[in-house]
């Protein structure tokens, strides 16, 4: 397998990786534009935008886009987040054109009818109200925006209803107009793909786009914080937030490892001690996100309003003793877990296309996967050691607290117990 990446001449990227004996071909674009692009009255507009992509073009309608995909037994679908927005389809071999022409056509051609609008705007409060009403998914959006308070990386996705309410058709096209520039696509397939087939048509289809310069995002800062918002639920939910690495530091894969070893699998520390010894908790983990200048481990948990002390002082103990007695063989395994999560994963050309087009959008280069698993495997239990120890003693952490939360310890108080 071999990587080809080509700019054209307006500074768009294509990034093609053909994967033999597969029948199958992932395609699409990756835009450099998410949620920390926008000003804070245009809070949701990105989201609001990736909707309306699938919502009729100048060529096709709404039913067509999905017809054309779905005619030839392929599915079609995006995303938004914080930095990025992904527009994608994936589709046989032979129809790899087709796809690319329709994904093309909903990036470049939205026509945002003004009726469509209003349709799909009951759709995203519909989805904003859904979140809201999911203990399990809200603690997060709350645990970024206390992390991150007052800037653009810690709003919301989906943004607040009363701006959701609000954007019209100025407001979508000003939006593409800012940050749907060649020098923020990246045009990413995987599979049963030709790449100089791909690079013509792209070539086709966005060669006559002009440069335009990008504003860089406001930079992130990580901020100490805690949010308790108390409900009669059945279980408090409750995630904790430290600064990490972001994609680009050289101890990015120390917090992934970290991250896995804590509380990353069944095996892990969260896991055994809350859930299997001591049964204060059914979900319980430890995760690093990583974003272009920072990132964050994140630890969640769901627990009784009786047991939620318990679990708290559990898991910030479980972070300080991993400073000083983690051993060999749980960064051994965390490393195995790392590595095969990776390569297994890998195997779906739609994630070796998002993996292409996340790579070029962080490096500017794919490196290989050898070189990648060379990083991994260079981590030592040393390295993670002092880096559980740097987080515990500095012991700045975001705190979120949903549901019968009244007896739960604050954040001055675990982040002292972390600390001591």
């Amino acid at each position: 397998m071999s990587v080809t990446l080509h700019s054209l001449s307006n500074g768009m990227r294509i990034v093609t990786e053909p994967m033999p004996g597969l029948e199958s071909a992932a395609i699409g674009v990756w835009v450099q534009a998410g949620g920390r692009h926008e000003r804070p009255e245009e809070n949701g507009i990105a989201h609001f935008l990736e909707h309306m992509a699938f919502k009729g073009t100048e060529r096709r309608s709404a039913l067509r886009i999905a017809e054309e995909i779905e005619d030839v037994g392929g599915y079609i679908n995006a995303y938004t987040g914080r930095e990025t927005t992904a527009y994608y389809a994936r589709v046989l071999g032979p129809d790899a054109p087709r796809a690319l022409d329709v994904v093309a056509d909903i990036v470049l051609n939205p026509v945002f009818d003004e009726s469509e609008i209003e349709v799909e705007r009951g759709v995203i409060l519909q989805e904003i109200g859904q979140a809201q009403d999911t203990p399990d998914d809200i603690i997060f959006d709350w645990l970024q925006e206390t992390a991150f308070p007052d800037q653009p990386m810690g709003r919301s996705i989906l943004g607040p209803e009363d701006r959701v309410s609000a954007f019209q058709r100025p407001d979508l096209r000003r939006f593409v107009a800012t940050h749907y520039g060649p020098e923020r696509l990246i045009l990413a397939a995987a599979g049963a793909v030709d790449p100089e087939a791909i690079i013509a048509q792209a070539e086709a289809l966005f060669g006559h786009l002009a440069p335009r310069a990008p504003a860089a995002p406001e930079p992130a800062r990580f901020r100490p914080g805690e949010r308790r918002e108390l409900k009669a639920l059945e279980q408090v939910h409750f995630a904790m937030g430290f600064e990490a690495p972001g994609l680009c530091a050289p101890d990015f894969f120390t917090a992934q490892i970290y991250a896995q070893a804590l509380g990353g699998g069944m095996s892990s520390r969260l896991f055994q001690e809350a859930r299997e010894k001591r049964g204060l908790c059914y979900s319980i983990f430890a995760q690093a996100g990583a974003w272009a200048d920072t990132g964050m481990i994140t630890i969640y948990a769901g627990t009784s309003a009786e047991d939620i002390a318990a679990l708290a002082h559990l898991t910030v103990d479980e972070m300080r003793r991993a400073a000083s007695d983690l051993t060999e063989a749980e960064v051994a395994r965390a490393r195995a877990q790392m590595k095969a999560g990776l390569l297994m994963g890998l195997e779906s050309p739609s994630s070796r296309a998002e993996r292409l087009a996340r790579l070029v959008g962080v490096w500017g280069r794919v490196p290989t996967l050898a070189e990648t698993v060379a990083r991994i495997e260079a981590v030592s239990r040393r390295e993670v050691a002092d880096f559980a120890g740097r987080l515990a003693t500095a012991g700045a952490a975001a705190l979120a607290l949903y549901g019968p939360a009244g007896h739960a310890p604050g954040l001055a108080a675990l982040s002292e117990r972390l600390a001591a």
